[in-house]
């Protein structure tokens, strides 16, 4: 902070606010981003099931989609809101991939019924959870 102070008012006020800004959205007390890390986590535990020709492709999508959905927000949260709010754009669309390629990844018997819906209804909560957010953001 003694950087402030070698600073005319007008630039002390402006970078307060930037810095207040940056620190507005800690990704880690973010619910959006505990939820996408709990979904990643669930994620890589599925791709366990997965069969090893698919290491290099189903499994490969599937592992970077799960994981940049908190990799996302926790880059977005160091900026303006209307840059979040584009993050979470990109984000969303993610989820929508996640949850074709699980589907595919049904259809080749790698994953059942159960987790499969279970999976889904985490990633439902997590659409409605990150909208909201991006709903409060603009």
């Amino acid at each position: 902070m003694e950087f402030l102070s070698s600073l005319s008012k007008d630039k002390r006020v402006r970078n307060l606010r930037l810095m207040c800004a940056k620190q507005r959205h800690n990704y880690k007390n973010l619910k959006i981003w505990n939820l996408g890390l709990e979904i990643a986590n669930d994620i890589s535990d599925i791709l366990l099931h997965f069969s090893k020709h698919e290491r290099y492709d189903l499994s490969t999508q599937i592992n970077r989609c799960s994981v940049s959905m908190p990799s996302n927000i926790a880059e977005a949260s160091s900026r303006t809101d209307k840059s979040f709010s584009h993050f979470l754009d990109i984000y969303l669309g993610s989820l929508f991939e996640l949850g074709t390629q699980l589907l595919v990844g049904k259809h080749k018997n790698y994953l059942n019924n159960q987790t499969l819906k279970k999976t889904e209804e985490k990633i439902e909560e997590f659409q409605k959870m990150t909208m909201g957010f991006q709903n409060n953001l603009d």
